[in-house]
């Protein structure tokens, strides 16, 4: 089958052709601007590329209750313009194919279990940190889904005690995304992560800050494999970080070999997929809807 896949992002529209093997043929991105704007761009990309079906994977929140009215919408998010959203609608009104529709996250969490660090397993998660956080989940091979699709990205978690930054996030102000984000970044120190590279205070203080997330999902999730994108994980100097936060913050607790010093790096990992993830995700979400 020839598939079609978006990347919905915050930032850019990632838009592909690929296969059921996971191989991209053709590529574009197109800045996330106004949605007129930005699915008209995604439809004249794939007007004439006969497709056999299409995966979504996009930014958040959105309704993945086919029995809602508001299925397939992005819907409370704070993007500009992007609030009550009809994305899956506005395509399939020109596009009539089957369309598969999920979370970036849970999309890219597909893609790395069907071809990239998780395959093979039957649980993992994907985290993004870049202008947001948001976290995937697969369990017992199926993907995370209940009330509404996972938010961990906005879960609680503890202050370091030498940080006084109030916190990024329009909603809940000092929850994870709200102080590990790469605008949380940008605002806390003054400078983009990029102009950081060289402040280990910087670093130490984000790993803090993911390990506590990464541990609660540890806790809850009980996920065979952790796989961390997006660019704020550009900096490959904080895995390492990360992953020490982690054993010291579990404190011995979690007895298993995938999280002792020796093992650790194997088990929190950057995306085998690379810059893919998210793309080859969708490729996945529209490869379930094989008949």
């Amino acid at each position: 089958m020839k598939l079609g896949a978006i990347e919905a992002g915050g930032t850019k529209f990632i838009c592909g052709i690929g296969d059921e093997d996971g191989k991209v043929m053709e590529r574009i991105s197109i800045p996330t601007t106004t949605p007129d704007e930005t699915i008209g761009q995604v439809l004249e990309f794939f007007r004439s590329k006969e497709i056999n079906a299409m995966g979504i994977g996009s930014f958040g929140p959105v309704d993945l209750d086919k029995n809602s009215d508001t299925y397939g919408y992005i819907t409370s998010t704070p993007k500009p313009h992007w609030a009550q959203c009809n994305l899956v609608g506005e395509i399939q009104k020109h596009i009539q194919v089957p369309v598969a529709f999920d979370t970036d996250v849970n999309a890219a969490a597909l893609g790395e279990m069907e071809w990239g660090a998780a395959k093979g397993l039957d649980s993992c998660i994907y985290m993004t940190v870049g202008t947001g956080i948001g976290v995937g989940a697969i369990t017992e091979g199926k993907l995370l889904h209940g009330l509404t699709h996972p938010e961990m990205g906005h879960i609680l978690v503890r202050r370091h005690p030498e940080d006084s930054f109030a916190g990024n996030c329009p909603y809940h102000r000092d929850c994870l995304e709200g102080m590990a984000a790469g605008p949380a970044l940008e605002k806390r120190w003054g400078q983009k992560g990029i102009e950081l590279a060289d402040r280990p205070e910087v670093w130490e203080l984000q790993a803090y800050y993911l390990a506590q997330a990464l541990v609660n999902y540890i806790l809850i999730l009980s996920p065979k494999k952790m796989v961390i994108g997006g660019g704020v994980m550009k900096q490959e100097h904080l895995f390492p970080m990360v992953r020490q936060q982690v054993i010291s913050q579990l404190n011995g607790y979690v007895q298993r070999s995938q999280l002792t010093e020796d093992n650790i790096e194997n088990y929190i990992v950057p995306p085998a997929l690379g810059d893919n993830a998210g793309l080859c995700g969708a490729l996945a979400l529209a490869k379930t809807l094989k008949s």
